[in-house]
């Protein structure tokens, strides 16, 4: 073979030919780094055990295997390797991750699902607990309640959660209760009793999360309250112009209803009426408008607006006569508040998670369930998620159709202190839930990830990496106006302190 050399081959020829052995050798270099990092990612416990089956796509996933890791991927910025001094210079952070989570707040359409973290980050904030989701304890002499516990591991496996919660005992309670009264057996009055009591201490436990913000110290309810306000009018206050923020929610406290009270944003639903609201299965996507003064004929929305859907249910949800009502509960009520159902497994509380789909007909999810996905599975929409640990095959099923339209895109937000020794640790769970899910759907592009007790603290998420709430009027002419006078002015007055000056 004839070797070439730099007199056979002219200038121009040659010069490419150097680039393109240059770049093959940059990508070679690239792709030995990567392995590096691979094998370096799993070398501690869960990364070995995740190493065959789970890791196939991509550097990010690969290091997601290893729990000891903070991670954040914001468009074509991502990292994974952070020191503690790395993650105190959250300034360095956050010109890469409040830019892009302001552009993705802006999009035409723009979705927010909160999962039991969020509850845990507020009552946290107040120096409370959240709602208990362990596992109950069953009364001793009850017969069958090993056959309810086996068949609830069941259902947490299939729906890929791990072990088995208090929504998977009540689940397969019920459905034990409805065989039992099918063929006539006495021990069916028995679980009903046993599953209203349960269902009442689960309800009490909701009421103590909410009442551990009322009764916090005043500094830490201050603090909780300041939170819980700044949180919700970073994704609400988007400009009148754009559509309603559409809050979307599994948990069946109150703690958005009552940041929305504090914020004054207007909370828009499927219930009707003021004395005892009913649920409407109708969508006539009522809105809120005002007529300036002086100006007839030209109305125009109300800002600060949202619409709430909770798809589980709610704590003040309640049967009555072949309707849904709301009822007025006070927001941390005493567990002997009159509308308290004694019997809690009457109301609409609880809709426990199904392995199947066919609790997803019942009334009135359908209509809720058709709500979120008519929400996110549209072009141009963005889907934020936040404590929601993707273990709910219904709803990911709906996240997953919304990623096949190439103009969505999801943000995931996770609070989880993993423990790479214990495999089964809760907060282990719940990353490779986020783990497998991604791998399952890629769509790298259309994906953000903030996961980890940094990012996903609940403060250090609202103080430095949300985008501060954006109906500020007067704030939006003051940076306008800054921008209008350049840089000197700024440099000169401070920002423009002294513009009332001119």
């Amino acid at each position: 073979m004839q070797t070439l050399s730099a007199e056979s081959v002219p200038s121009r020829c040659w010069t490419a030919l150097q680039v393109q052995k240059e770049l093959v050798a940059e990508i070679e270099r690239t792709q030995a780094l990567l392995q590096e990092r691979k094998r370096i990612a799993l070398t501690s416990p869960a990364g070995k055990r995740q190493e065959r089956g789970l890791v196939n796509e991509g550097i990010m996933e690969v290091i997601m295997v290893n729990l000891n890791h903070h991670i954040y991927r914001c468009g074509p910025n991502e990292s994974y390797d952070f020191s503690d001094e790395d993650l105190k210079n959250t300034d360095k952070l956050r010109k890469h991750i409040e830019p892009w989570l302001t552009a993705v707040f802006q999009s035409e359409h723009l979705s927010l699902l909160l999962g039991s973290g969020f509850t845990s980050g507020v009552a946290s904030g107040a120096g409370g607990n959240a709602a208990n989701m362990t596992k109950c304890e069953w009364t001793d002499d009850l017969g069958l309640k090993e056959k309810v516990d086996e068949y609830a591991e069941q259902i947490a496996k299939v729906c890929g959660r791990g072990a088995a919660n208090i929504e998977d005992q009540i689940r397969a309670a019920m459905q034990l209760e409805a065989g039992l009264t099918v063929m006539g057996n006495k021990r069916a009055d028995l679980w009903k009793t046993e599953i209203n009591k349960q269902l009442k201490c689960f309800m009490d436990s909701i009421l103590d999360s909410e009442r551990s913000i009322l009764c916090a110290d005043t500094n830490k309810k201050q603090s909780a309250d300041d939170l819980l306000v700044s949180f919700l009018l970073s994704f609400a206050s988007r400009t009148a112009t754009r559509e309603r923020l559409n809050l979307f929610t599994t948990n069946y406290d109150r703690f958005i209803e009552y940041g929305c009270d504090l914020a004054g944003v207007h909370v828009l639903d499927r219930f009707i009426g003021a004395l005892s609201p009913v649920f409407r299965a109708s969508r006539l996507n009522i809105d809120i408008h005002y007529n300036p003064p002086g100006i007839r004929g030209e109305p125009r929305y109300l800002e600060g607006v949202i619409r709430l859907c909770k798809i589980h249910g709610s704590i003040d949800w309640r049967w009555e006569e072949k309707e849904l009502r709301r009822y007025a509960v006070p927001f941390g009520a005493a567990a002997d508040h009159p509308d308290i159902p004694k019997e809690p497994s009457g109301s609409v509380m609880i809709y426990p998670n199904p392995a199947k789909d066919i609790e997803t007909l019942d009334y009135p999810y359908a209509e809720l369930f058709r709500d979120f996905a008519a929400a996110v599975c549209r072009p141009n929409s963005s889907l934020v998620t936040y404590g929601y640990g993707f273990g709910d095959d219904h709803v990911n099923r709906v996240i997953k159709d919304m990623l096949t339209i190439p103009s969505t895109h999801l943000v995931i937000i996770a609070w989880d202190q993993t423990n790479p020794d214990k495999e089964d640790e809760p907060a282990n769970v719940s990353r490779q839930r986020i783990i497998r899910f991604c791998q399952e759907v890629g769509k790298r592009a259309q994906i953000s990830l903030l996961l980890g007790s940094h990012f996903g603290d609940l403060e250090t998420l609202v103080q430095n990496y949300l985008p501060k709430p954006a109906i500020d009027q007067i704030t939006i002419r003051k940076t306008k106006l800054e921008e209008q006078r350049g840089e000197g002015y700024k440099k000169t007055t401070g920002g423009g302190d002294d513009e009332q000056a001119d």
